[in-house]
């Protein structure tokens, strides 16, 4: 998975440079920075915030991103975002049964914890659309996408 990141970082990197930019010159660059500082104490909350609110983020607006660059002929940003898309599910799953591990390790029930952090750390971060399908084959189930889809509903 690390050597996926990397992958996913240098095609980014390099699309961004042939377009004129570099990585970091946009804000939205820092947010996964930002979320593994905040969650640096515990690794329990970093699997239920990195890769089930941050990396998911991406499974739910990839898909509409990559139908406008089609649409406007960017097809070497399409392709970069397909492979990243393709490629999150597995981070997305990965977290996901680290989380679980991590929940029964402590005693803890997975939903209601889930939540509670996504109150404490990410409060507003659940926003539509949401990629349900994605979401469920990285091993969100019926219950957390149910719970999710009221959520950003009354983030929108």
């Amino acid at each position: 998975m690390a050597a996926e990141e990397a992958g996913h970082f240098a095609m980014l990197r390099d699309r961004l440079q042939q377009l004129g930019h570099d990585y970091g010159d946009f804000p939205a660059h820092d947010g996964l920075w930002y979320m593994a500082r905040c969650t640096s104490q515990d690794s329990l909350v970093r699997m239920a915030l990195v890769p089930r609110v941050l990396e998911a983020r991406g499974l739910d607006v990839t898909p509409d991103m990559i139908r406008r660059l089609r649409d406007i002929g960017d097809a070497a940003t399409v392709g970069v975002l397909e492979t990243i898309l393709h490629d999150e599910i597995g981070h997305v799953e990965i977290g996901t049964r680290w989380y679980r591990y991590f929940c029964r390790q402590r005693g803890l029930e997975p939903l209601g914890t889930f939540f509670r952090l996504l109150e404490e750390y990410a409060p507003g971060r659940i926003r539509q659309p949401l990629n349900t399908e994605a979401r469920q084959r990285a091993g969100f189930d019926h219950n957390e996408l149910e719970l999710l889809m009221d959520l950003a509903a009354n983030n929108s």
